[in-house]
Formats: C-alpha cells, structure tokens, sequence
C-alpha cells in the first residue's frame, strides 16, 4: 500500500475512533469507595451502641419486658445475635448468653453477656469467682444464668420464640430444654415478646442513612454501567455476561452480595396467548439484541447493611436515540404505582392495610400492576411488616399484620404492566426496585434518586 493511502487510512481510523468515543456516553461515575476495614468496624460499632443505648430500652418498656436473654451456639446464632454484638465478632462463643435487664428510668438497661467478649466494652462479662479464669461451659454456665436471675428476679423474661417471625424465632429447642431447666421456677415468668427482636432489628439510628445512601448510589451506577455500551454489545452479550459482570464488580470493590443479581429480556414479538409477557432467560442466557427490555434485580451487602434494587434498560435500534414512547408510559407508570404506595406507607399502619389501600388506589388509576414490598436493613428481606407477596395478592396473616415503625427502611418492590403501541400492543412488564427511609417524623423518602428515566445502550 502506498505511503499516502497509509497516512489517509490512518487518519480515517483516528477520526472514527474520535467520533465512537464522542457519540458513547460518558461512564457513570462511581462513589468513592467505603472506608477501610478498621474505619467501617469503628463506625459499625458506634452504631450498635447507639442502638443499644437508644434504641432497645424503649422497645423493652413498650414490650413490657423486664429481662430479655438471647442464647445461642456458635455456628447457630439467634438472627437477633449479630445485631447486637460488635462487627467483629463473627460468631457466637462456645455458647454466649446475652441478657438484658431492664432496672428503670434512672439506671437503664444493664447490659450482661455470659461467654464471649463485651463487644468493646458496651456488655459486662458476667463471671463466676470461682471458675478461676477458665471460661463456663454446660451445666455451669446455665447455673451461673439461674444465679444471674435469682439477683435481679425479673417480672418477666423474653425468649425468642416465634411462629411466626423467622426474626423472632432464634431460640433452638435444645437451648430452649436446657435454658427451662436451669430457670427452674422461673419459667413461669417466661414470655415470647415476638415483637421486641422484631422492632430491634428493623428500627434503623440517623448515623446509618448517609452509609446507606453511599451504597445505594454504588448499586445505582453499576446497574448504569452494567446497561451500557461499555458492557453490552449487542448480538453478542449475554444476559448471563452481564450477571457475572456485576458480581466480579462487587467483588473487586470489595462488597458483598446478598443474593445472586439477575438479568433479563423482554422482545418484541415474544408474547402469545398462553404467555402474554414473556420474560426471557429466566431459565438460562440469552444474547441482548437490539430493541431489547432489560431489567435487573441487584443487591450488595456492606457494612452490614443490605440494599435491594431493580431498574430497566433499552437496547436502541438503528437511528433510535431514546426508548419508544410506549416503553417510556410503562416505566412512567410503575413510578405512579411507587407513588401510591410511598403516600400510604405511613407509621401505626399495618403491611395489609398499606397494601388493600394500595391496590385500591392502584385500580382507580386504572394501572394494572402487582406489590410486594418489604423492609430491608440488617437484611435484604428484612424484620417488620410484609406488603403484599409476588405471587400472593391478599393479605398476608401474621407478618402482614406487623405495623410501620418510624425510623425504618423499605424496599418498595412492585411492577406495572403496560401495552406498548410500538409492539403491537404487547403488554411489558415494568418492574421496579427502591429503598425508602421511613423518618423519625413519620415521613418516607427515597434514599437515593429513584429510577425515572431508562439506561439506554447504544
């Protein structure tokens, strides 16, 4: 090839990478990354003392609790234990018994562990003089709890026994046969307070929500990249591609997950009779084409804190620089629902009241659309009440019945279901996944900016 067809070649090819680089978005930016190790412990642990000092002498005077003993085995902890202890304490020692005794306005909640460390100091380590240093294990350490008891001689005892609370239910039955027994009479002052492990673990402190908002704001932009040029071309990614993408992610920024994050395709011409709204690789990978719905579910887990998150995407066609007008009213629909359902959640009101108010508004709107919302805090599907189930749109006995707190987080999880024109009139399914701060004032507010407008690959 001659030097000057060289040179033009050359010249072209700068010119179109030039062009490609100016016409593709520029990369969401990325929050900055969470503090080091030693940081996150210290600032998880001024959390927890504010939760113990705050939080819980309140909610064991509103459960009438006088004495509340959380006991449990290493390798099979109460789901209560690790909201109580330091960061750093990954599981329970030997067997450790935390109680809880409540000795008044004047004096507090006194705060005793029996086996394992104070948690930085915030328990006492309840001891037995005569154990010369060794720690108790058996019969000893339960008869140095009957010890403990017989000195404060409580008006009643909380365990954590529940049909109904996974949250509430942490008590084993061996612990249970063996705790029973060492109370001797006191058992008769046991009482199951379902709501008081209950009402701990969702109630969330002020010093959590900037955290929280940060993580938030990390899902937010790897779901941007994640539904971008920059990890989809079309023909050739897979739904599948895009999965791994976001966990090696997570991974590589040091984060968690709390669930596996999902990817899927809604088509054009996809739909029947039998299937009206197919969703596609629900069952394996699919290759993203052009003119595709994408939609994920994604959720990372720091700090011990958990965040729950759906957004939509559109892959466009040739000469499309926005999605169809059609998508658009779907998406714009599933915020309508989010609104309705964001003005009912309110504190006093129980997850069914919240969801037949909802459904009912829902129909008036005229949107045909599903709920099933959830609390989300120190875990992904979290402690409180229940609004609506997927596949259950009714009422849900006993964990629906739970009322709103103030002060607690939400996951309003829920979808719509609209005809798009520019397919035929084929129905698409907009499902769509944001965290709410339930304030102290009663008021429910996003965390971060919810999703309002589609992620677009180019």
């Amino acid at each position: 090839m001659p030097r000057r067809a060289r040179a033009f070649l050359l010249l072209s090819l700068v010119a179109a990478l030039a062009a490609s680089a100016a016409a593709a978005p520029p990369a969401s930016p990325m929050p900055p990354r969470l503090p080091p190790l030693r940081e996150q412990d210290r600032i998880r642990q001024e959390w927890l003392k504010a939760r113990l000092e705050r939080v819980l002498p309140a909610l064991m005077r509103r459960h009438g609790v006088a004495m509340w003993i959380v006991a449990c085995r290493e390798y099979n902890e109460d789901p209560a234990f690790f909201s109580l202890v330091s960061p750093s304490v990954l599981a329970a020692r030997r067997r450790t018994i935390l109680v809880f005794h409540d000795r008044g306005l004047e004096e507090g909640v006194e705060r005793l562990t029996l086996g394992g460390g104070s948690s930085g100091g915030l328990y006492k380590v309840y001891r037995d003089p005569d154990a010369q240093g060794r720690e108790l294990m058996g019969a000893a350490q339960w008869g140095l709890l009957r010890r403990l008891v017989d000195e404060r001689k409580p008006a009643t005892i909380a365990i954590d026994v529940s049909h109904t609370h996974a949250f509430s239910d942490g008590l084993s039955a061996g612990e249970r046969e063996q705790l029973e027994s060492a109370l001797g009479p006191w058992t008769s002052r046991l009482v199951r307070a379902e709501g008081l492990p209950l009402d701990y673990i969702a109630t969330r402190v002020p010093e959590m929500l900037p955290v929280y908002r940060q993580l938030m704001a990390t899902s937010h932009a790897l779901i941007a990249r994640a539904f971008s040029s920059e990890v989809i071309t079309p023909g050739r990614t897979t739904t599948e591609d895009v999965v791994w993408w976001l966990r090696q992610q997570v991974n590589d920024l040091g984060l968690g997950e709390w669930f596996a994050p999902s990817v899927t395709v809604q088509r054009r011409g996809q739909g029947g009779p039998d299937n009206p709204v197919p969703v596609l690789a629900e069952g394996g990978a699919t290759v993203i084409e052009r003119g595709d719905h994408l939609h994920t579910d994604f959720g990372i887990y720091a700090m011990g804190l958990a965040t729950d998150t759906q957004h939509v995407g559109y892959v466009l066609r040739s000469g499309e620089t926005e999605a169809p007008a059609g998508l658009r009213a779907a998406l714009l629909n599933s915020n309508r629902l989010q609104d309705l359902l964001r003005a009912r959640l309110r504190p006093g009101r129980s997850g069914n009241e919240i969801f037949a108010d909802t459904v009912g508004a829902m129909k008036a709107a005229g949107i045909d659309g599903t709920i099933y919302t959830h609390p989300i805090g120190d875990h992904g599907h979290g402690a409180g009440p229940i609004i609506g189930l997927w596949d259950r749109q009714e009422a849900i006995a006993g964990r629906g019945d739970v009322l709103v707190l103030p002060s607690t987080w939400f996951s309003i999880e829920l979808q719509a279901t609209t005809p798009v024109p520019e397919w035929g009139g084929q129905p698409v399914r907009s499902a769509q996944e944001e965290d709410v701060s339930v304030g102290a004032d009663g008021n429910a507010s996003w965390v971060l900016a919810r999703q309002e407008e589609y992620h677009l690959v180019r």
